[in-house]
């Protein structure tokens, strides 16, 4: 049973606010020390050195790094601004240009934060000034900023790639109708809502002397840049002509390019994002190496052993156990970060899933759907933070709270349509 107290400690420590890295870490040398001593702590530098030469991992650090210099570039202020316009005189078209944005910023950059704050500081105070609804306003930020973890090329899909044992680019594939669907039923929720209730996000008035040709002009040149990236990262990829890593270099490059484009090159960019990149990847592999003596202690104490034999035993076979999974990570997400989550949970649901013959790819897209909505559950959703932390005075936290309701339903409405009809999605079930 040690194992499993080990893991109520550490759910425990996190909930009140201890570190992650440290506190699997510390919960790990603790338990180790009591149950073996130092000596079960001997490999643990072989361990890290695996960990440090996993070439998969490499991506990582590279998108980041992409996504950061988009970031500087303006990207998101000059497509906000330009798809506005074009949808804008459309009841709710603020909203779906910030979801058709949101998607783009996904496939380009991936990165979470850098989405919802862009969008927070460009989008929302014009959406407010029009006198949408605060609460779909902010909803519809929150969400659309989320698509960075199911739209490739996402950091999490190359996490559950290492994790898992599956090549990054076929998840990369799997995950690209799961997320055009989610982004089509955003937009079909935006067009019901705005046809019941037109005052919640009415049009906006044309600009006098401005042409619809010219807006649409604007609007190709604002999207056409980003989404060469998208091509040239994601159809390297899937053509097999480059690996994910390699890919994610020439991402790199690319973002490079783009921002001398946009005139925002400067050598002090490159370090500030260089700076970005650093912090946020060492984020990520300090949680991993805890990680790492966590489930190395939780394993040799038995408690994967427990476990599984426990989630065997459970009624309805690999349907009663995807579902049980599927509760526990949304429940979790409500508490923890998508990146604990995938370096603790899924290593101890995986031997499981692999044993009852359940299809590891479909597994690992259901995985990444879920954890999506751990960035927009309260009362730690980091999206949630990330747009409070830009927002208006005028708009309350519990606005924020009840406008992305509506959204994680949505969320949760195509998680089960991928666990029902997994055929939809080009996947099986089962092998």
């Amino acid at each position: 049973m040690i194992g499993m107290i080990m893991f109520v400690v550490a759910l425990f420590m996190l909930m009140v606010g201890f570190p992650v890295a440290f506190t699997f870490g510390g919960v790990a040398l603790f338990f180790g020390v009591f149950a073996e001593g130092m000596d079960l702590f001997a490999f643990m530098p072989f361990r890290i050195m695996s960990v440090m030469q996993n070439k998969v991992l490499m991506a990582v650090p590279l998108f980041i790094f992409m996504g950061v210099v988009l970031q500087r570039t303006r990207l998101a202020e000059q497509l906000l601004t330009s798809m506005g316009r074009l949808f804008g005189g459309l009841p709710g078209g603020l909203a779906i240009s910030t979801i058709l944005v949101g998607a783009l910023l996904a496939a380009s950059t991936g990165v979470v934060g850098a989405s919802v704050v862009a969008m927070g500081l460009i989008s929302l105070p014009v959406m407010l000034a029009h006198k949408y609804d605060k609460r779909l306003s902010t909803g519809t930020i929150c969400a659309s900023g989320t698509l960075g973890q199911i739209v490739p090329p996402s950091i999490i899909l190359i996490i559950l790639g290492d994790v898992l044992g599956l090549p990054v680019g076929d998840l990369f594939r799997a995950a690209v109708i799961p997320g055009v669907v989610l982004v089509g039923l955003y937009i079909a929720y935006i067009l019901i809502l705005t046809r019941l209730k037109p005052e919640m996000a009415p049009a906006m008035p044309e600009i006098a002397g401005v042409s619809r040709k010219k807006e649409v002009l604007n609007a190709l040149l604002a999207i056409i840049p980003p989404l060469a990236l998208i091509v040239v990262v994601l159809g390297s990829i899937f053509t097999g002509i480059a690996t994910p890593t390699e890919s994610s270099a020439l991402g790199g490059v690319g973002a490079v390019v783009l921002a001398i484009i946009y005139r925002q090159f400067s050598f002090q960019m490159v370090w500030d994002a260089s700076k970005d990149t650093v912090k946020v990847t060492a984020m990520v592999f300090a949680i991993l190496i805890g990680a790492t003596a966590f489930s190395m202690v939780f394993s040799y104490t038995g408690g994967d052993y427990l476990l599984e034999d426990w989630l065997h035993m459970l009624p309805g076979g690999h349907w009663g156990f995807i579902i049980l999974a599927m509760l526990v990570i949304l429940i979790l997400g409500f508490f923890i970060d998508f990146v604990e989550i995938s370096f603790i949970i899924v290593p101890i649901l995986a031997p499981v899933a692999e044993a009852m013959g359940i299809n590891m790819l479909w597994f690992a897209i259901l995985i990444a759907m879920n954890l999506q909505t751990s960035f927009l559950t309260p009362p730690f959703g980091f999206a949630l933070f990330y747009l409070k932390g830009v927002a208006p005075p005028e708009v309350r936290t519990i606005d924020i709270y009840r406008g992305i309701i509506p959204f994680i339903l949505i969320q949760i409405l195509v998680l089960a349509l991928i666990v029902v009809f997994p055929e939809w999605f080009g996947m099986s079930a089962t092998y």
